[in-house]
């Protein structure tokens, strides 16, 4: 178990460009950070515009979208800006947001 922990750990450093363990766990925390920060922002804006339990799901589809999604996308790049990690955080950004653009356009 401890060598494929390991495996893992120098993986996820090679791929993110990262020389420490102590970095790598720096930008595992932006992400849980991020997250966490994401779900309360989540709480305050649906129970300010009334967003519950007896609202549709489309509805609610909407407002995570327009929301929680932008949201997430600011925090991670705040959180990496105030943490140190801002280029990580920028490139990291950057191709995921062109996976998800790909995902509606054609590559013709």
């Amino acid at each position: 178990m401890r060598v494929v922990v390991g495996k893992f750990i120098e993986k996820m450093k090679k791929r993110w460009g990262v020389d420490t363990f102590g970095g790598l766990l720096l930008i595992l925390f932006i992400f849980s950070i991020t997250g966490f920060s994401t779900l309360y922002v989540r709480k305050l804006a649906f129970d300010w515009i009334g967003i519950g339990p007896a609202t549709p799901l489309w509805l609610e589809i909407i407002a995570w979208a327009l929301i929680v999604f932008p949201a997430y996308q600011l925090l991670f790049l705040l959180f990496g800006f105030v943490l140190g990690q801002f280029e990580f955080v920028w490139n990291f950004e950057k191709k995921s947001l062109n996976r998800i653009k790909n995902l509606f356009t054609s590559n013709k």
